[in-house]
């Protein structure tokens, strides 16, 4: 396991975070760590935005025959839906920012313990440990 953390963090251009034997958590190295991971990623996907927007623009054709009409609309739906998606979790990254500017980043929200490193390395967003995760998925699972 300990591989694929490092794997993630390296792909997306970032070494895991090495803690000292006695550091205090959050720290201002660690929220500087998670603060340039945070950012990077909110970069990385604005310029998918970008990126499809052009996309777009530049592919938008009226074909004569249906069949095509409706396989770009599809595939212009699909990309869409995709960026929406995006679009929420640039929001979740700007709340994280804010977390970090406050100086709550990193605690859970429920009940106020560490979140932990390697986690918000797995999930920079992440607002719940994981116990709390957990708990809050098994409600979800009873509720339907």
């Amino acid at each position: 396991m300990a591989d694929t953390q490092k794997e993630g963090a390296r792909a997306f251009g970032f070494e895991p975070y090495q803690a000292g034997t006695d550091e205090e958590y959050m720290n201002s190295e660690q929220e500087t760590h998670f603060r340039e991971i945070l950012l990077a990623w909110k970069r990385t996907l604005m310029e998918e935005v970008d990126r499809t927007v052009h996309h777009m623009q530049d592919e938008a054709t009226n074909f004569p025959d249906p069949n095509d009409r409706a396989t770009q609309e599809s595939e212009f739906s699909l990309e869409l839906r995709t960026r929406d998606r995006e679009r929420k979790l640039i929001k979740k990254i700007d709340e994280a920012l804010e977390r970090l500017d406050e100086h709550d980043y990193g605690y859970c929200e429920a009940c106020g313990v560490d979140i932990g490193i390697r986690r918000l390395e797995a999930r920079p967003t992440a607002t719940l440990c994981i116990d709390c995760k957990t708990l809050d998925e098994i409600r979800e699972k009873q509720r339907g």
